[in-house]
């Protein structure tokens, strides 16, 4: 059974096999966790970014799907980049939040994965409310069957830790 653990703090600072990228869909880089994974993860992220967008995501990726690279300067051997969707207060998006865990320890099982450290997707300037994200991330890693052994959710703020934290009860 895989082990759900919180940390508050710098995704970018986090030890673990696989960090999980809220990219958007260019994969070239942007604010937020994007920017600060690109930043600190150095050119050969965005060099390994810029090699998919060559080969099999011309287009770019897609809203919920995942694909790896590796992790340049991070403290892990791969970056998971996924791309999440924007809140809507007239349409659910829940699926493609959903699949964007789903997917991303998919990758990661792919990879042989044991440790995955999350942020919490969509929540920044994708605007997703902080609450109802943490229940859809939570329920997804608990419901998706993975190898992978610990899933650490890596919380920037005290609101966005004490939100998860209410979903691990």
């Amino acid at each position: 059974m895989t082990s759900i653990t919180l940390a508050q703090g710098d995704i970018t600072r986090q030890t673990a096999d696989a960090i999980v990228n809220a990219a958007n869909s260019s994969l070239l880089g942007g604010g937020g966790v994007d920017g600060a994974i690109h930043r600190r993860g150095g050119p050969a992220v965005l060099d390994a970014c810029r090699a998919l967008r060559a080969s099999r995501y011309g287009k770019g990726l897609t809203t919920g799907a995942a694909v790896a690279t590796t992790a340049g300067n991070l403290d892990a051997q791969w970056v998971i980049h996924t791309v999440g969707p924007v809140w809507s207060p007239t349409e659910d998006r829940s699926d493609l939040l959903a699949s964007c865990h789903r997917e991303s320890l998919r990758v990661a099982d792919e990879l042989g994965a044991r440790t995955v450290a999350f942020p919490a997707v969509s929540t920044g300037v994708y605007r997703w409310p902080i609450d109802d994200a943490a229940r859809i991330a939570v329920e997804t890693v608990r419901n998706t069957r993975t190898s992978v052994e610990e899933v650490r959710f890596v919380l920037f703020d005290d609101r966005a830790y004490d939100a998860f934290s209410r979903q691990l009860g």
